[in-house]
Parts: C-alpha cells; sequence; structure tokens
C-alpha cells in the first residue's frame, strides 16, 4: 500500500520526499513544509517525527538530517511519516515564534484548519501524526542552556501515561521531565488522541549542538529497534526523572554566575547562582527552594530584575 504525506509519496519498499501545503506568503507564494515519507518493505506500525515546531530549535532537525540517510527501506517494518520543518516562517526568520500572527506553534494543537497561520500548520502536521502509533516531537531548550531530556506532558493522571514514560526509556536521553505539558503542545494533543507522544529537548544553543544531535540520532534508531521498525533488541537503562520544576529569576540587574552545573544534583538551601554588577561588586545570591537537579540556564551572563536565570528539575526518582 502506497504511503503519501504531501506530495511525497512511497510504494513498499520506497522512500520519497515532497511538500505538505499549508497556505500561502503574502504574495501568493505556496508555503510547503519539507516531509518525507518512508514506506517499509514489511508491515509494521506508523512512527510520526517532525522537527523545528519551534523556529530556533534546531537540532532536531540536525537529527532528521542525519538519521534519515542511514535508513533503508528495504531494511523498515512499517511507516516513517516526517515532517522537517513544522514551524517554516519562524525557521526562515531565525526566530522562535511564527512572526505571521506571533504565536509559539507548539501552544495550537491540535489546530484549526480554517484558523491563524499557527492554527492551520498545527492542523496539517496533527493530521498526519494521528495516523501513527506513536509521535516523537524534536524540540531543544531553544537558545537556553540545557540537560539533554525527554518530556512527557501529558500528566501522570493520563490513560496513556504508562505508554509515553514508556517510549521515553526507550529513547533513553537518561533524563526525563514528567509534568503535565500547557495546552496546545503536540505531546498533549497525542495522547489525547490516545497516541504515545514524547517531546525530546535535545540540549540548548545556538545553531546545531553536535553532541545533543548525536544523542537524538541514537535515541531515534533506539525507537526504531525497541519497536520493532528496525531489527535488533535494545536494553533499556534507569531514568532519572524530575516531576516538578522550579524556575529562578534574578533578584537585580547585573551579571550571572553560575555555582552549579548542569545535571549536578543539589540541595535546598544551596547557591545557584550570584549577580554582580559589571565591576564584580555583589548585588544578589540566589540559592536553590528544594532538593533536585540543575536542568537549565539562561545562556547569557546579562540580566536584568526579574529575568529568568535558572531552572532546577525536582520530585526527583527514578523509573
Amino acid at each position: 500500500m502506497t504511503t503519501t504525506l504531501g506530495t511525497a509519496s512511497a510504494a513498499p519498499g520506497e522512500f520519497d520526499t515532497g511538500r505538505l501545503e499549508v497556505g500561502e506568503m503574502r504574495d501568493g507564494t505556496t508555503v510547503g513544509l519539507p516531509v518525507a515519507v518512508l514506506n517499509g518493505a514489511t508491515d509494521g506500525k506508523t512512527l510520526y517525527v517532525q522537527a523545528v515546531s519551534d523556529g530556533d530549535e534546531l537540532n532536531g532537525l540536525g537529527v532528521l538530517n542525519r538519521l534519515v540517510p542511514q535508513l533503508d527501506p528495504d531494511e523498515v517494518a512499517g511507516e516513517l511519516l516526517i515532517v522537517g520543518v513544522v514551524n517554516l516562517h519562524a525557521f526562515h526568520a531565525a526566530q522562535h515564534r511564527n512572526p505571521i500572527d506571533d504565536t509559539k506553534m507548539n501552544r495550537a494543537y491540535p489546530g484549526d484548519a480554517n484558523g491563524t497561520s499557527s492554527e492551520r500548520v498545527a492542523a496539517a502536521t496533527f493530521d498526519a501524526a494521528k495516523r501513527a502509533d506513536l509521535v516523537v516531537d524534536l524540540h531543544q531548550g531553544s537558545t537556553s542552556r540545557m540537560i539533554n531530556e525527554v518530556r512527557v506532558r501529558c500528566g501522570p493522571r493520563h490513560s496513556l501515561h504508562r505508554e509515553c514514560l514508556e517510549l521515553a526509556k526507550a529513547f533513553g536521553l537518561g533524563y526525563v521531565l514528567d509534568q503535565k505539558g500547557p495546552d496546545g503542545q503536540l505531546a498533549r494533543a497525542g495522547p489525547d488522541n490516545g497516541i504515545p507522544t514524547i517531546d525530546p529537548e535535545l540540549g540548548g544553543c545556538v545553531g546545531w549542538d553536535d553532541d545533543s544531535v548525536s544523542l537524538g540520532v541514537e535515541g531515534m534508531f533506539r525507537v526504531l529497534r525497541y519497536y520493532g521498525f528496525l531489527d535488533g533488541s535494545v536494553e533499556t537503562e534507569l531514568q532519572t526523572r524530575a516531576s516538578g520544576f522550579d524556575q529562578y529569576g534574578s533578584p537585580a540587574g547585573g551579571l550571572v554566575t553560575f555555582e552549579r552545573e548542569l545535571g549536578e544534583r543539589v540541595g535546598a538551601g544551596d547557591a545557584l547562582f550570584t549577580v554582580t554588577d559589571p565591576f564584580g561588586q555583589l548585588k544578589g545570591r540566589v540559592t536553590a527552594d528544594n532538593d533536585g537537579i540543575f536542568w537549565r540556564t539562561r545562556r547569557l551572563p546579562q540580566v536584568a530584575t526579574g529575568e529568568y536565570v535558572c531552572s532546577v528539575g525536582t520530585d526527583v526518582d527514578s523509573f
């Protein structure tokens, strides 16, 4: 049976690329998202994968750029539906939000085929995602510094929570944020439609980070083997899970110096960062409210009063 996505079409044992139309530019030019389909030589599950729903989060695209050329349709069981760049407007503008409607794309799912620019893109890509048995939505920490983690966003009371955790463990980055996410995330909309969905956050940088991209490629191969798309066994490893997230802002304007490294365990009362003036004079010191893991930080040192500085993952256990 032929597999199609937009203009991409592949018979069993074939691979094809094409475009998924999601509207027009202001001059009437068609907006077509770059898509690919891989139709395995034998039957199996369907996996939907997308990247760059936030326009400056490029590590996921780096993963697809390296992963897809290594996949031979003759060796695959099942189908892969791939959207390489979801937020195409933001990608071209090299910014986070869709500049057409100033919207964060990963707050627009499941979308609206007759709605705003972002809602239409979300609807078109979600139509593809709904065809799948599993969904992987590749992200990174925008331009922040961040550990490599997988996010499970359906919430612990969701009927598919266990299946989403299993998918996160198969991806195997070592860290999982298991916390119900905001409305409009694909990792919320997917489980609500009966599809286990994860949101790997592949570090954080400007551009591509080779180490995080490599971990993402490894994670995708682990998923493909674990769920039978490719031959081979996968030994899952214990994952460190945080179910809470404390965020810290700056008590003063100045320059930040961090007292902890990403991934480091911290205890309540431990110093997280200091703020100094341009001449090194101390203006403030911030300590952890709870035990946890130093999870994410801003990239640039300069801050205004109240501006975001860092996050600590809390309520930590393993599974």
